[in-house]
């Protein structure tokens, strides 16, 4: 479940994602705390995702998820730094063995699918839960009472009845890309198999068509919790979320509903690895025990609106007194994947991806080449659990609108069902000839993508990939585009994830980006494949 990745630079506006070398890019660090950081003692990677050793340094692969609590961490008396990657990624990583000599300790939101696959026991030591939150339906309050759930209190079963009645809409992340939303579906999954013991892939077979009822009501998808929540709160479009806990309660005018039937609660290990040298060891037992002191757990509850992770401190009135029972997770990886892929094949809103590609002359050798391998990744040549996750989906429908100094003619892709694979072959077939000259009109070729998403199936879920390493040169402004983009109903007005590469003029693609709902990817110092793979989590 990957969320974005490395440090990233900033445009005037929007949040700017660079994609590095190893991966799916990680979220934008906020400017002003990126200036502080040297001050407070903590480092941020480098741009290729490395990180300097040094004996009184605790170095910790960790999810972006807990990226909220490095102003706290520079208070610990132990120097960490830390370098972020999405949850598949990490836990690939670590259980092959590449996290040892490079991390003293990791952290992520859940340890569960880390531990599913074969190798990772042995690369772990102590584990220390710092802190926990459940996954939970967040609805606005009017919806909620609507819908008689103003108290709180339903049950997955019911509010799965509601969704397949289409009387609420709602927002989640991709359990491809996110913790939350891969622990969403293995609740939700859990709870409507009636099973009372762990997913196998039998189960995952049998609960598929009220998994697929359930997500009719998903109109928002993302690839990281915290985006779904900015999404939210900035434009709406949906009328609730299903979230952590914690991003829940700091929405404005939600109700959450705590299913009586049962949660997946992400706990947040600390976890040293079996590989680190003694000095490493004593300062993770130091940040592992102040991190649990009383008086931190109380900071964490206040700042993050998490729940404590030590019985000494009790619980905020905020997070109720209703005990939650935990749902049982995947004992096998392979019911985790089936889940994840069933989510994708099957049980989700078909996505149409619109990829809007400069071809100009700017983009000649190896530039058009790293855009053909780019494309090629997402047929499935990238074996790894996040690129096989990552490619097109059955079902799915591709448009190609090629660009340089006007739009090329538009090309579309129908994956099946069932047996995408010729399709894919096509894709990669097409993508091996394109070729590079003229200018860059980048606004015709957004131009031409929104006329094609108009004539594609208002069922699936529409969004654009603009990719330009140059600034605009040729045919119409921004201007031009802003108007045509004010001008399509609401409803067909799809998000734009720009990918910045080469030249590309960052403010004026975080204007796109901020126009249309979307999100600005850095490829500009990494790799393009891996900026593909990060968005495909939005799509």
């Amino acid at each position: 479940m990957s969320a974005p990745r490395g440090a990233a630079r900033r445009g005037a506006r929007g949040a700017v994602r660079r994609a590095g070398a190893r991966g799916a890019a990680l979220r934008a660090a906020i400017g002003s705390l990126l200036v502080l950081l040297p001050a407070l003692g903590l480092a941020a990677c480098s741009a290729d995702g490395t990180v300097a050793d040094g004996p009184d340094v605790l170095r910790v692969l960790a999810g972006s998820e807990v990226k909220d609590l490095e102003p706290l961490l520079a208070r610990s008396g132990v120097k960490v730094k830390i370098s972020y990657t999405g949850t598949l990624d990490g836990a690939e990583q670590v259980a092959g063995g590449g996290a040892d000599g490079r991390y003293d300790a990791v952290w992520f939101s859940s340890n569960r699918y880390l531990s599913l696959i074969d190798g990772a026991a042995a690369r772990l030591s102590t584990e220390t839960k710092v802190m926990s939150s459940p996954v939970l339906l967040g609805l606005r309050t009017a919806k909620a009472a609507e819908l008689g759930w103003a108290d709180g209190k339903a049950t997955w079963k019911q509010i799965a009845a509601a969704a397949r009645d289409g009387r609420f809409t709602f927002g989640m992340a991709n359990p491809a890309s996110s913790n939350s939303g891969f622990s969403a579906l293995v609740g939700v999954a859990a709870a409507l198999s009636d099973a009372g013991e762990a997913l196998d892939t039998a189960r995952v077979a049998s609960v598929t068509p009220e998994l697929k009822e359930f997500f009719s009501a998903q109109k928002l998808t993302s690839g990281s919790s915290g985006w779904l929540a900015e999404t939210y709160t900035r434009q709406g479009g949906v009328d609730g979320l299903v979230n952590y806990e914690s991003v829940l309660l700091g929405i404005k005018d939600l109700t959450l509903v705590y299913p009586s039937d049962g949660v997946v609660t992400a706990d947040y290990p600390l976890t040293l690895l079996a590989s680190a040298p003694a000095e490493k060891k004593e300062l993770y037992g130091r940040l592992a025990a102040w991190l649990r002191t009383p008086d931190v757990q109380r900071e964490i509850m206040a700042s993050t609106h998490r729940r404590p992770g030590i019985p000494e401190v009790r619980p905020g009135p905020e997070f109720g007194s209703a005990p939650l029972l935990e749902l049982p997770f995947p004992n096998r990886r392979a019911a985790a994947d089936a889940l994840v892929t069933a989510y994708l094949d099957e049980v989700r809103t078909p996505a149409h991806a619109l990829f809007v590609l400069d071809v100009s002359g700017s983009m000649k050798g190896e530039r058009i080449e790293a855009l053909r391998q780019a494309l090629v990744t997402l047929t499935g040549a990238d074996r790894s659990p996040s690129g096989t996750f990552s490619r097109f989906r059955s079902r799915e429908h591709v448009t190609m609108v090629p660009f340089s100094g006007g739009p090329h003619e538009p090309r579309a892709f129908s994956l099946p069902e069932r047996g995408p694979g010729p399709v894919l072959e096509e894709i990669r077939a097409y993508a091996g000839e394109l070729q590079a000259s003229g200018g860059t009109a980048i606004y015709d070729g957004l131009r031409a993508a929104y006329t094609e998403s108009l004539r594609g199936d208002p069922g699936h879920y529409t969004s654009v990939v603009l990719m330009t390493d140059g600034e605009n040169t040729d045919g119409s402004s921004f201007e031009d585009f802003e108007r045509l983009y004010r001008m399509l109903p609401e409803a067909r007005r799809p998000r734009t994830f720009v990918v910045l590469f080469g030249e590309s003029d960052a403010e004026e693609m975080n204007r796109v980006a901020e126009l249309t709902g979307g999100a600005v990817f850095d490829a500009r110092d990494g790799s393009l494949a891996s900026a593909f793979k990060e968005i495909r989590g939005y799509q």
